[in-house]
This record gives structure tokens, C-alpha cells and sequence, in this order.
């Protein structure tokens, strides 16, 4: 019997007359994302990131050569607000991890490109990150993380059009 078991047990004895089965998969849900959020939040600290600008990081790096986006090909693919994608970007230039360069295709406008720094320190951290995403889900056999990923991706699915 796990905490949530117990929530449940106790919601069962005050109010028999709801069905909490809802509430167990919720409440699931928050405590493995709190688990997986706190010890990937360790790896990224071991390289001098957070969430936030390994997640831009990240997203340059997985574009491909030339490893530069506009600023609102990163807000698409990392859903903030401009506003936030600009802090995030002035924070990895102060870092020297990015740099802001005229676009190619359009010169009023400006591309966000991985500096050399930026490249190796998102390729080390990503690595980490892929080792500690494994470690964190070796509870569950191979089979067993396809038949779960494949009732997420069909959860997800109610709330996000593909």
C-alpha cells in the first residue's frame, strides 16, 4: 500500500458514495512527475542548467547545423510567453552558451545560435540527462515502458490535437 493508497482508503471511509479512481491516477501522476522533476533537476545543476535554459539549449541543439532558431521557433517549441524566451536568451548570452546573430534570410531579424561553449555543454548534459531518464524508469521492464508510453501517448492525446 502506497501513500495514495491510503488517501484513498481514507476517501472511501468519509465519502463512499464518490468513485476516487480519478483521484488515484492523479494524484500518481503528481507525486512520479515531483520524483522525475526533482532528479532531473540534479543532473542539470551538474551542469550549470535548470530546466528553463536547458530546455532552449536543447531545442537549438536537436535543430540541427546550424544549431540557430529565431526567437519564435523557440517560443513554438518550448510554449512560453516572448517575454520569458527573452530573459532565457539573455541569460545564455550573459552565460556564453548562445549568441543573437542576424538572421541569414531576413537581416531585421535575428537568429539564436549555440556558441561553442553552448554546444558542449548541452551534448554533455543531454547525455547525462538520457542516463538519468534511464535510471529513472528501469522500475519498469522494456515491455512494460512501451505499454505505458503507449497509454500516455493515448492520455495525452485527450488534451493536445496531433
Amino acid at each position: 500500500m502506497d501513500k495514495i493508497d491510503k488517501i484513498i482508503t481514507q476517501w472511501h471511509k468519509e465519502r463512499p458514495d464518490l468513485d476516487v479512481t480519478s483521484m488515484a491516477l492523479i494524484g500518481r501522476f503528481k507525486r512520479i512527475s515531483q520524483h522525475l522533476t526533482q532528479e532531473m533537476t540534479k543532473t542539470f545543476s551538474k551542469h550549470g542548467l535548470n530546466l528553463a535554459n536547458f530546455d532552449v539549449l536543447a531545442t537549438l541543439r536537436r535543430s540541427g547545423p546550424s544549431y540557430a532558431l529565431s526567437p519564435n521557433d523557440l517560443i513554438g517549441s518550448t510554449m512560453v510567453t516572448s517575454g520569458t524566451m527573452t530573459n532565457r536568451i539573455d541569460q545564455l548570452v550573459k552565460a556564453g552558451l548562445v549568441k543573437r546573430i542576424k538572421n541569414p534570410d531576413d537581416g531585421r531579424s535575428v537568429v539564436v545560435s549555440l556558441t561553442r561553449a553552448g554546444f558542449d555543454v548541452i551534448d554533455s548534459a543531454l547525455t547525462a540527462h538520457v542516463d538519468t531518464q534511464a535510471m529513472l524508469t528501469s522500475g519498469l521492464s522494456q515491455n512494460e515502458q512501451k505499454q505505458l508510453n503507449t497509454l500516455l501517448k493515448k492520455f495525452l492525446k485527450c488534451f493536445e490535437d496531433q
